[in-house]
């Protein structure tokens, strides 16, 4: 099993936006084979810094999926209209 925890930072007034579209690529991920669990959280000091935490079953299925046509998708609008920056992702993974 693998964490992911993805770093976002949005830009001002696009907060909702985004949290909006974080529940689009729930619905994606909760579709895709290896999937366990995700979980928005805002950072209460800056609010618009957000973390995913991702739960995959294995390091093989998430990047199937950030590999999927879906998430290229969102990951090119969210660059292009919501992001501040380039998000940091960081990939924790539990021995068998």
């Amino acid at each position: 099993m693998i964490t992911v925890g993805m770093n976002y930072v949005v830009l001002s007034g696009k907060e909702e936006t985004f949290e909006v579209a974080f529940r689009g690529v729930l619905k994606a991920m909760q579709e895709q084979p290896g999937h366990t669990e995700s979980h928005l959280w805002k950072d209460t000091a800056n609010p618009q810094s957000y973390l995913i935490t991702s739960e995959w079953s294995d390091r093989g299925a998430f990047d199937a999926f950030i590999h999927s046509e879906s998430f290229k998708k969102i990951a090119n609008w969210g660059r292009d209209q919501i992001l501040a920056g380039r998000p940091r992702h960081q990939i924790f993974e539990s021995g068998n």
